[in-house]
């Protein structure tokens, strides 16, 4: 079973909201097009053709980009692809350009964030809606 990363591929908003599904409980129903055309990169993860990870990286249009949605379908998790997408999300973003790579996550996932290179800072946060 061959895995395949790439870098700013073509993904359909079906399979995207499969994905999410599986491994989220749910889907926003989002539409991926418009929001990946503003992106700084994303990166998909293949097995065999099905999308069974995704990460993407939005951006200020200067030196930070912002790590987004990462998620590694509930049959691939544990096995290091979540860090293989951060691996190539962050190598994509660097030759874009970019200086920084900041995430936001929840507290159960420090040490997985930590392990791909993350360093803990302080931020902010305000509530919009």
């Amino acid at each position: 079973m061959d895995l395949e990363l790439t870098a700013r591929g073509p993904v359909a908003d079906d399979e995207m909201h499969t994905l999410f599904d599986a491994a989220w409980g749910g889907t926003s129903g989002t539409a991926w097009g418009p929001l990946l055309e503003r992106s700084l990169t994303w990166v998909t993860a293949r097995r065999d053709g099905r999308l069974v990870g995704f990460v993407n990286v939005a951006t200020d249009g200067g030196a930070h980009a912002f790590l987004l949605d990462t998620t590694v379908h509930p049959d691939e998790q544990r096995k290091g692809l979540g860090r293989l997408l951060i691996d190539e999300a962050a190598a994509d973003a660097r030759a874009r350009g970019a200086h920084w790579l900041h995430v936001d996550f929840e507290p159960h996932l420090t040490e997985f964030y930590r392990g791909a290179g993350f360093r803990d800072t302080p931020a902010g946060l305000m509530r919009l809606q």
